[in-house]
């Protein structure tokens, strides 16, 4: 039947498509982290430089809490982009599922119109 073929074609784009923005939310959540490193970093060696790690101290450096700023504000964008994460792969997997169940359909589809044709030329012939 078309209309299966056209359903399973349907569902492997989408399947296809989740997969895409699981791998997009990867990389993102891989970029932050690697952005709040660098920022661990500077934040460090302004901090050395200032010979002060007290944030409350009134001469720590303005460079480093806007850093640290900075940093927790990633931290929290990662935290968020997890729980899409989790969302988006729990999506993935129910379209997978889907995908799977319009497969059999087709097979099974397929397998009855082989039967249907044999058995009917046997029946004539």
């Amino acid at each position: 039947m078309k209309s299966r073929e056209n359903l399973v074609r349907l569902k492997q784009f989408q399947v296809n498509e989740k997969r895409r923005q699981l791998s997009q939310l990867d990389l993102m959540i891989a970029e932050f982290e690697r952005m709040a490193g660098e920022l661990e970093v500077q934040i460090a060696a302004e901090e050395k430089k200032a010979g002060i790690t007290d944030v409350n101290h009134f001469a720590y450096p303005t460079f480093a809490k806007a850093a640290r700023q900075r940093r927790d504000n990633l931290r929290n964008s990662q935290a968020d982009l997890a729980e899409q994460r989790t969302v988006a792969l729990a999506l993935l997997r129910e379209a997978e599922a889907e995908l799977s169940k319009a497969q059999m359909l087709e097979s099974r589809d397929g397998k009855i119109r082989d039967i249907d044709i044999h058995g009917r030329s046997a029946m004539i012939g």
